[in-house]
């Protein structure tokens, strides 16, 4: 058996998270059909979430091969990286007892901002605790060398414990797993120096809270929709600070040129790697306010460690 035989043996009947390095469309379309023929032929369910380009691409390669692969836009699923775990889990749940399953899914792409993309690589590096072990799903994760710097290379072979190039196949060996209980705890990134209204609020001052929010989103051009969303989400994680952030929290509203940003501070710790990223049971308490940002929120980040927690929500301008 050569090695490229044995990865390909070690992945069946357990969870894989294996990195695509490729240069280019043709390499792309070489590795991702081969990749979903080899599902197709075995009968194995396969989900694609790509660009709505390369959907295009993938079918017309398969042929009538594609009627039997499901897609998904990752411009719709994946805009907040946050959410793709949930469209991951739900395939896998929806073919439970399936002797092997089989994902592409490539959040990672050039036009993504510099904080998209660091909430894409802590999506790779979560994705790795989001199934169990023996789960029977193998999940490609496409990144182009030709079009993404060499930075971005190099943390997908660290958030990636598999790696592939061409027919080759190995183990990845600058991987470094996060800590499962400790899963957000990176530096909070500099807010502006100047012009940052901030608010302190704890219970029953929820309501100066969205008060503050919509006169933000008012004064940076939102739209009604976006902003009703805004206020809700902030309103949601400011009373996840009251009721698990030790009774109060701060909020601080900015700018940045691309989005209009809350910042909601408190003294709890989320040690949940996969917090706010999956639909919460409908009696749950804790957790339904992160789910709701996220569902809502162009982007949500969370900063957490012993000494505080600090979330972000995003909306575009």
């Amino acid at each position: 058996m050569t090695a490229t035989q044995a990865a390909r043996e070690q992945a069946v009947g357990r969870y894989r998270h294996e990195a695509f390095l490729y240069s280019g469309a043709d390499e792309f379309l070489s590795g991702t059909t081969s990749f979903i023929r080899r599902a197709v032929n075995a009968g194995d369910p396969v989900l694609v979430v790509v660009s709505g380009d390369k959907i295009g691409l993938l079918r017309e390669r398969l042929g009538a091969e594609a009627a039997q692969v499901d897609f998904a836009d990752m411009n719709q699923v994946g805009d907040n990286p946050a959410r793709i775990i949930a469209a991951w889990r739900a395939f896998v749940a929806g073919h439970e007892g399936a002797g092997q399953l089989r994902g592409i899914g490539e959040p990672v792409h050039p036009e993504r901002s510099p904080t998209e993309l660091a909430e894409c690589q802590l999506h790779e590096a979560l994705l790795n605790l989001a199934f169990d072990a023996a789960t029977p799903f193998w999940l490609l994760c496409p990144y182009d060398m030709e079009a993404l710097a060499a930075d971005v290379i190099d943390d997908a072979q660290r958030t990636h414990p598999f790696v592939a190039r061409g027919v080759e196949r190995r183990a990845c060996g600058t991987f470094r797993p996060i800590d499962p209980a400790d899963p957000f705890n990176r530096p909070v990134p500099p807010r502006p120096a100047v012009g940052v209204p901030a608010l302190s609020f704890e219970s029953g001052g929820l309501r100066r809270v969205r008060e503050l929010v919509a006169e933000q989103a008012a004064r940076a051009g939102l739209g009604a929709g976006s902003a009703e969303a805004l206020v809700l989400s902030v309103s949601e994680v400011a009373t996840n600070s009251i009721r698990h952030g030790g009774g109060r929290g701060e909020l601080r509203a900015w700018t940045d040129g691309r989005s209009l940003v809350c910042e909601v501070s408190d003294r709890g710790h989320i040690t949940s790697p996969l917090a706010g990223r999956l639909r919460p049971a409908p009696d749950a308490g804790k957790g339904a306010g992160l789910w709701v940002a996220n569902q809502l929120c162009d982007l949500v980040q969370i900063y957490s460690s012993p000494r505080g927690t600090t979330i972000r929500l995003c909306q575009d301008i």
